[in-house]
């Protein structure tokens, strides 16, 4: 933590392709070449920017929402898959680490999931997020503990956390007990109007403080002609409008560039990795200024799984009814000897 370097990271405003889950990992592609022809060695996007965020749960009413449930279904990304060896492979040919939201496939669910991928092109991450907010509950399932904590990269110790996320300390925690450097958040933006960016904002800004750590943060963005295409009711369009603050903070809270509020931009900073230790040194909130004996937290950290199967006997076939085996044959044959034995000794001897 005390090595003096500097890394340039990226966050990436951006629109999806709503009729194409192809067409927005191009978009992904195409950005990744941009941000690593500006230097950067980090880039990260939206929350389940891939396909899209389910903006159309926000404003459809439940039983209105199963035709464009099931399309977000179809264009979801299953991990491993195509996607994320185009996406590993973009990685590997810039030499950047990339983190991406997505809508993951897993079966019969979706999840909201965020990958890391290093410089090499791996995955070192794959987390789901915990609580789906709101009307996000009827879209995906539940994550797990398993990726609450943070990776080594190509670019520094990386922990991330999705949107409304950030509003569950305990969650946060986890990731500054694990001494997270670079937190990625990812949020939808384009939603509930300007309220909601200076929610971000505050969210963001005070992480930063409290875990001594640098956040870049990256909110989604529509065009009117998107929005338009989610709902065409006006006063339901208001709802898809606003809500985009992708930033770049410093440990000490301060934002390293101006904030990217409208339209799509690739926001590109220098993070001076020094200024973790200079916040520490005042207040390291999992070290000196931790009270362990009194407050802290266990993590289960275990996979979720629908079924932990125990050791099963070993499964003796059952013969064909009819059907004679070698052992079969040989105990009825015992059976048969032994049958004619006991009505000899029943009859007696011979006369």
């Amino acid at each position: 933590m005390s090595e003096k370097r500097v890394v340039r990271v990226a966050a990436v405003q951006i629109a999806p392709d709503l009729a194409s889950g192809a067409g927005t990992v191009e978009r992904v592609l195409n950005a990744i070449a941009e941000a690593a022809g500006k230097g950067a060695g980090l880039v990260v996007f939206p929350e389940t920017f891939v396909p899209w965020y389910p903006y159309f749960s926000f404003v459809l009413p439940p039983v209105l929402t199963g035709g464009e449930h099931l399309r977000l279904y179809e264009h979801a990304v299953v991990v491993p898959g195509p996607v994320t060896e185009a996406v590993g492979a973009a990685a590997r040919r810039h030499g950047v680490v990339v983190v991406l939201g997505i809508n993951e496939r897993d079966h019969g669910s979706l999840y909201n999931t965020q990958l890391v991928f290093d410089a090499d092109g791996s995955i070192v991450l794959k987390r789901r997020k915990i609580t789906p907010t709101f009307h996000e509950r009827m879209i995906w399932g539940q994550g797990d503990g398993a990726g609450l904590h943070a990776v080594d990269t190509a670019v520094g110790r990386i922990g991330a956390l999705a949107c409304w996320e950030h509003y569950n300390p305990l969650a946060r925690y986890a990731l500054m007990a694990d001494h997270e450097e670079i937190h990625v958040a990812q949020f939808p933006g384009s939603l509930v109007g300007p309220i909601f960016a200076d929610q971000i904002e505050v969210t963001i800004r005070h992480h930063a403080l409290e875990s001594g750590c640098f956040v870049v943060n990256a909110t989604g963005w529509l065009t009117p002609e998107q929005i338009a295409s989610v709902t065409p009711e006006p006063k339901l369009q208001r709802a898809l409008t606003g809500g985009c603050m992708t930033a770049i903070v410093s440990p000490e809270g301060a934002h390293v560039v101006p904030p990217l509020t409208q339209g799509e931009g690739i926001l590109v900073a220098d993070l001076d990795m020094a200024l973790i230790l200079k916040r520490k040194r005042m207040m390291d909130s999992v070290g000196h200024y931790a009270r362990p004996e009194l407050l802290s937290l266990t993590l289960d950290g275990r996979p979720a799984a629908p079924m932990h199967a125990a050791a099963a006997p070993a499964f003796t076939p059952i013969p064909l009814a009819g059907a004679r085996t070698d052992e079969a044959d040989a105990a009825a044959s015992d059976a048969d000897g032994t049958a004619r034995q006991r009505v000899a000794v029943l009859r007696g001897p011979a006369r």
